[in-house]
Parts: C-alpha cells; sequence; structure tokens
C-alpha cells in the first residue's frame, strides 16, 4: 500500500510540474506584453482622453506604435539626430540616470548588432580547470577598441561578455581571438542555454514539445 501511493504520488507530482514547465513560460510571455499594453493604453489613452472626445480602448495602444515609429522616421533626419544627441549628452552628466541609460543602450546596441549578424557573436572560452580544460559560453561585443585607453587591450585583442546563469550578470574579458571557438548557435540559442545552466535544449524546444516527444518515443 505504501509502495503504491509513494508510486502514485510521484506521478502525479510529475505529472503536474510537466503541466507548470508547459504553462508557466507562456503566462509570463502573455503577462508581460499584457503589462507593456496595459501601460501604453493608461499613458497614451489618458493624454487622448484629456484632448480629444473621440476614444475607444486599444487606442492609446495604436498610439504607442505609431509613436515610436514616428520616433523612427524623425531619427532619420540630421536637425532631429542633433537634438536627440544633445539630450543625450545632457542625460549622461546625470549621476545614476547615466548609469542605468548606458547599460539599457549597450544592451539594445549589442542585441541590435547580434541580430544582424547571428552565431558568429557566439564563441566558447576555454578555461584551466586543475589538469583538464573546460569551456565557458560567450559573447563578442567589441573587437576596436579605438577611443579607449591603450593599455585595455593589445593587437588582435577581442571583448567577450561571459554571462551568469539565473540572474543578470556577467563578466567582460579581453582577451586574444586565438583563446576563443566560434560556435555555431544563433543569439537565441546561446543565450537561452546561458541563462538556464545548460538545461535548455539547442534547439529550443518547449516544455511542451519535449513532453510529446517523450511519449512518442515510448
Amino acid at each position: 500500500m505504501a509502495t503504491e501511493y509513494g508510486e502514485t504520488m510521484r506521478y502525479l507530482s510529475k505529472t503536474f510540474f510537466k503541466g507548470l514547465a508547459a504553462v508557466l513560460p507562456v503566462a509570463i510571455t502573455l503577462y508581460l506584453l499584457y503589462w507593456l499594453a496595459d501601460l501604453a493604453e493608461s499613458f497614451f489613452g489618458t493624454v487622448i482622453g484629456a484632448v480629444l472626445p473621440l476614444y475607444f480602448p486599444g487606442l492609446g495602444i495604436l498610439l504607442a506604435i505609431a509613436a515610436v515609429f514616428g520616433i523612427g522616421v524623425l531619427l532619420q533626419a540630421y536637425l532631429v539626430r542633433r537634438l536627440f544627441q544633445w539630450t543625450e549628452a545632457l542625460v549622461h552628466r546625470i549621476p545614476l540616470v547615466k548609469t542605468i541609460y548606458s547599460a539599457v543602450q549597450d544592451l539594445m546596441d549589442f542585441v541590435s548588432r547580434s541580430n544582424q549578424d547571428q552565431g558568429s557573436q557566439v564563441v566558447a572560452v576555454e578555461v584551466a580547470l586543475g589538469e583538464t580544460r573546460g569551456r565557458l559560453l560567450g559573447f563578442v561585443t567589441r573587437e576596436d577598441f579605438r577611443g579607449l585607453p591603450e593599455e585595455m587591450a593589445d593587437e588582435g585583442d577581442i571583448a567577450v561578455y561571459l554571462p551568469m546563469s539565473y540572474q543578470i550578470g556577467g563578466y567582460t574579458l579581453i582577451l586574444p581571438r586565438k583563446y576563443v571557438q566560434p560556435l555555431d548557435l544563433s543569439m537565441d540559442q546561446a543565450m537561452r542555454f546561458a541563462v538556464t545552466a545548460g538545461m535548455s535544449t539547442a534547439t529550443g524546444k518547449s516544455a511542451m514539445q519535449n513532453a510529446v516527444s517523450e511519449e512518442n518515443n515510448r
């Protein structure tokens, strides 16, 4: 009786966590999208309601999308770019604010460059572990050190970001290119592998897809 009870509980817990692993990513993604949409609707909807008598649900979201697109169009003009650069220079003079702004700006620039050239930015960095050697997953973030102190890098050096698992953070190494090995991985696959401590599949299958594959292999 005790053995059957234990097996039943293990089966129920395994089934529950399998369902949770399938539902949780979808739920979190939908919640974040809802939060962004609600934020845009609350802000722009209030502005529109105060200025125009015509308002319907969803108008704030449409206006937010149009505003972002419009800013992208305006930034193609020289005068607007100069005004934006002047505003950036002013932000960079404010303590704490400049740190947060620069970090977000660098992250967006890194993601933008990576999307344009996926795969070539992902590398493995060899490290010594006693009598053997290991590999750390990294992302090439800089190959040109012009404008920085000469002592930071030698000829042929590159900057590689090594992310930590399950947290926001990591280390940036400056080392010769010969010590890294390019990997045939996209940015999404590599980041998913690194953030989940290697538990996520490189193919990007979801927990639901993995569960279906397990059932089909039985």
